[in-house]
């Protein structure tokens, strides 16, 4: 990778996954003892794991097949952690406006992710 190129942390989609993560990061740190090895490590864990995926997948960009894979492994991610996210609500661990406000940012990923997937030769490096 060339200096002068942008690297995944210059994509929307995962700077906006990130600043989810770190939300949940901070919310979790509040739920009952009880969930640390449970509730707080899968969300945890999912909310992460979107953005390794999206890195990992950028990294391999030139390879169209694996971009997609990696992407697709993103929005898997994206859509378990919003269940996490509806398990917090029903637990009474969030308010229903972090999990509105959580539930939209991940739909905004997801979508943002599956142009990624149809469209992987907008990301081909130059």
């Amino acid at each position: 990778m060339k200096n002068s190129e942008p690297d995944f942390r210059s994509l929307k989609v995962y700077q906006l996954a990130y600043e989810l993560a770190m939300e949940i990061f901070e919310i979790t740190k509040t739920f009952p003892k009880e969930e640390t090895y449970s509730l707080v490590d899968q969300i945890r864990r999912s909310s992460r794991s979107v953005c390794g995926n999206i890195a990992e997948g950028y990294r391999k960009r030139q390879y169209p097949n694996h971009f997609r894979s990696k992407m697709s492994d993103a929005d898997g991610e994206c859509s378990e952690t919003s269940v996490w996210v509806d398990f917090a609500r029903d637990c009474l661990y969030i308010l229903p406006e972090q999990h509105s406000r959580l539930l939209a940012g991940y739909a905004e990923v997801g979508k943002m992710l599956g142009s990624m997937i149809l469209h992987p030769e907008k990301f081909l490096p130059k």
